[in-house]
């Protein structure tokens, strides 16, 4: 199956969210100074960047390239008591649990232009009270999971497994830990997997700071850094306002202004890496005069599995896999000059792909 990987950006109000948010996917949502500007969740939908298929496209002629796509959810601020209604509570938290990622936007930056919804820049305090809010969440749900499967008991004796998940998830979650810090194995995560618990998914920081402090880490994220670095959390330091600013440029005026500036890669990029590591996932890409491709797939697919993403035929008939790296493809110019040369390689079913991996496969209907 193909793997639709949803970020949800999530904050505080006034934290820059709808504003990297805007300059990720330019859907010019509103970002006003002020809370609860956006309302509904914005959802843009983003081509993942990779210099490789332009590379393929421009070797094989092909007619469309088609890149591999994240799916972006800005939800509205989270405020304190979310989690009972309050602000907009209840549609964050609904659309929250849909999303395969959580990238809390940090606000690590001083402005007597943007107020701070408590007052004062507090890193730490601001990711606090959204944790609290979603543990909080997730403490409700757990408990009314336990009382249906507890009534369901008297019938189906085999829902005391989840029960006991559940009672021991609820202890947990009440004293203040996430579910993804409660080493759970790999069958109670599979009674699970069905419940949605918001602190059960993968999350990374997003730290926003001013333009000019890209590249010197302020107190604040050396801070947020230091509290990640214990909670073995990815953390990405952008500037939301200079995203913004390069939203409207071209693909290579973009880069020749973040040259300039000294920034290597773009929040998206960033974004993109870090969540494609957390999720386990990889590409394989396909090339040819119609459409060079690429395809998201779980590392450790087999080839028929890999091939199961472009259609369910294709794994099911699945005969065998020519594959070649992405650099011997390009330095070789094509499948044809690859085989002449001896580097295209012929793999079976048991075949384990590699990111990068440019493939023909052959199956029978």
């Amino acid at each position: 199956m193909s793997h639709k990987l949803s970020i949800g950006i999530v904050g505080l109000p006034n934290v820059g969210k709808s504003t990297l948010f805007n300059a990720i996917t330019q859907a010019g949502v509103a970002s006003e100074n002020y809370p609860f500007c956006t309302i509904d969740p914005n959802v843009g939908v983003v081509s993942v960047p990779d210099s490789r298929l332009d590379g393929l496209s421009s070797l094989s002629g092909s007619v469309k390239v088609l890149p591999a796509t994240i799916e972006f959810v800005d939800i509205a601020g989270l405020v304190k008591g979310a989690s009972k209604g309050e602000g907009l509570g209840n549609q964050f938290l609904s659309h929250i649990r849909s999303t395969s990622v959580i990238a809390h936007v940090i606000r690590c930056f001083d402005s007597d232009d943007v107020t701070h919804v408590h007052g004062c820049v507090d890193p730490l305090a601001d990711y606090d009270v959204i944790m609290s809010e979603l543990i909080l969440a997730d403490v409700s749900v757990c408990e009314k999971l336990l009382e249906t499967y507890q009534k369901k008991l008297k019938q189906d004796k085999s829902v005391q497994a989840i029960i006991d998940v559940l009672s021991f998830l609820f202890d947990r979650l009440s004293n203040g830990m996430s579910i993804r810090n409660c080493d759970l194995n790999e069958d109670q995560l599979d009674l699970i997997s069905s419940f949605q618990f918001i602190t059960q998914k993968k999350h990374c920081f997003v730290a926003n700071v001013s333009e000019d402090l890209l590249h010197d880490d302020n107190d604040y994220v050396k801070q947020l850094k230091d509290f990640a670095n214990k909670d073995n959390t990815d953390v990405i330091v952008v500037s939301a306002s200079l995203e913004q600013e390069c939203a409207a440029l071209s693909i290579d005026e973009k880069n020749d202004f973040l040259n300039e500036l000294g920034v290597t890669s773009s929040g998206l990029d960033q974004l993109c890496l870090v969540c494609y590591s957390l999720l386990n996932l990889q590409t394989y890409l396909t090339t040819g005069p119609k459409e060079t491709r690429a395809w998201t797939i779980t590392k450790g697919m087999t080839a028929p599995q890999a091939a199961g993403v472009i259609h369910s035929d294709f794994q099911d008939g699945f005969i065998r896999a020519n594959v070649i790296g992405y650099d011997d493809f390009v330095s070789c110019g094509g499948f044809k000059q690859a085989k002449d040369q001896g580097l295209l390689r012929q793999e079976g079913k048991d075949y384990v792909m590699v990111d990068g991996d440019v493939v023909e496969f052959l199956f029978n209907v």
